[in-house]
């Protein structure tokens, strides 16, 4: 079948590596793409937030199935639109979606469904948000209730920061985002990814991850979109996913069937192991970047018939198989990142970088001119590799950007430092 993939990122770049292994895809369509993605898919300009022009284009190339990348068109109803077309498609609904489009909403549902998180509470002005923070301790978290590209969150320290966040919201630094704030306790512990399919009914867990959201090394300076990951994570022990799945996904997959919107898509948890046991910090519904490169590199199964069995709500006859092997992924961004990167510089290497064994590189913000590589946005490398260890991994990742002249870019030097730590300290 002919597939349209829709996104741009090292997300899809890793999702367009993984569909192009499928024996049932005929053609692979992008939109927009990349520089990467363009070596296995057609690439289109496609304005996907015009949903009529998504369906003609759907029409004119005989496209079979849809596979949404990004939460902005989903929070944008594109899946609606292709539901109202009878077009079978990967990603949830606009009013589903709204676990990542409403930090609000979904506090609101993990407080109705008995689901474990953080305390919270939810502020239309600035007003009432002060007066909620002067009766927290910090330090605390205080959120944009909307889609803020990943820079809507701190996690303030001090009670001046947290004022200073509640007063950037309501003042416009994020748009319609921050119309709406949520500010909520402070959770301790150690992160992890989860990620679940689900198909309104049933859920299946898939390979477990952690994330790097600080932008420099031993996790310092503000949050990115991430960094870096590795999978699995050691901190998610079989008995965690267990729990996970049975006191965070499954009753959320049964509470939002309850409601009239069930899910039929990629849950994405970010946890927070705490010494109670793993607690939901916010929900995503699409795969998470650059989780979703360590996430490919593993699954040995078919993620084309994983995606149609989810649409088509057979997922509890459908079964995944992972590899054994670590994977772990370094981001390489361009100077300014998080902040206002330089784009436009050029890059090179990446042949030679990539022919280090066990290594894929997955292009995040790339474009060609010409014969050149360049930077086009602020997170564009991921440099990702297999290995029988987390350290094993990190070296192959490390030995392969060394071999990489990109002069504007630059990456954190301590990806997996945790999962490290852990496998030295089993060797003694």
């Amino acid at each position: 079948m002919n597939v349209l993939l829709i996104g741009g990122g090292g997300r899809e770049h890793a999702l367009a590596w993984a569909l192009s292994a499928s024996p049932l895809l005929t053609k692979l369509y992008a939109a927009p793409g990349n520089a990467g993605i363009a070596e296995l898919a057609e690439c289109v300009k496609l304005d996907v937030a015009d949903h009529a022009a998504v369906l003609r284009f759907i029409a004119e190339t005989g496209i079979g199935f849809v596979v949404i990348g990004p939460e902005a068109p989903l929070v944008g109803g594109l899946g609606d639109a292709l539901s109202a077309a009878a077009i079978k498609h990967f990603g949830p609904s606009q009013t589903a979606s709204q676990l990542e489009g409403s930090k609000g909403y979904t506090k609101d549902l993990c407080r109705d469904a008995g689901i474990p998180t953080g305390a919270y509470g939810r502020f239309k002005d600035a007003a009432s948000a002060h007066a909620y923070l002067a009766r927290q301790p910090v330090p605390i978290v205080v959120k944009a209730d909307g889609l803020a590209a990943g820079k809507g969150v701190v996690v303030a320290t001090t009670r001046a920061e947290a004022e200073a966040a509640i007063d950037a919201c309501f003042s416009g630094a994020f748009g319609a985002a921050g119309a709406e704030v949520v500010i909520e306790e402070f959770l301790d512990g150690e992160e992890a990814s989860f990620f679940a399919l689900c198909d309104g009914k049933t859920a299946l867990a898939l390979a477990t991850a952690q994330d790097h959201k600080r932008v420099g090394d031993g996790d310092t300076g503000p949050n990115t979109g991430g960094m870096g990951a590795y999978s699995p994570a050691p901190v998610m022990t079989p008995e965690l996913v267990e729990r996970t799945m049975a006191e965070i996904i499954r009753p959320t997959v049964k509470a939002m069937a309850a409601r009239g919107t069930p899910f039929k898509g990629v849950l994405f948890a970010g946890l927070m192991i705490t010494k109670e046991g793993p607690k939901l910090i916010e929900y995503n519904v699409r795969f998470g970047d650059p989780e979703t490169q360590v996430l490919m590199m593993r699954l040995t199964s078919d993620l084309l018939t994983a995606m149609l069995a989810t649409a088509d709500g057979v997922l509890d006859a459908c079964d995944l198989r992972w590899r054994e092997d670590v994977a772990l992924t370094v981001v390489l961004a361009a100077k300014g990142y998080p902040g206002t990167p330089e784009k436009g510089t050029e890059i090179r290497g990446l042949e030679i970088a990539g022919q280090v064994p066990g290594v894929q590189i997955f292009h995040a913000g790339t474009r060609r001119d010409g014969g050149r590589l360049l930077a086009d946005g602020g997170r564009v490398l991921n440099v990702t590799a297999l290995g029988a260890t987390v350290g094993e991994a990190q070296e192959r990742a490390y030995t392969a950007i060394a071999k990489i002249d990109w002069p504007g870019g630059f990456c954190r030097t301590d990806i997996g430092w945790r999962a490290v730590v852990r496998e030295k300290a089993a060797e003694t």
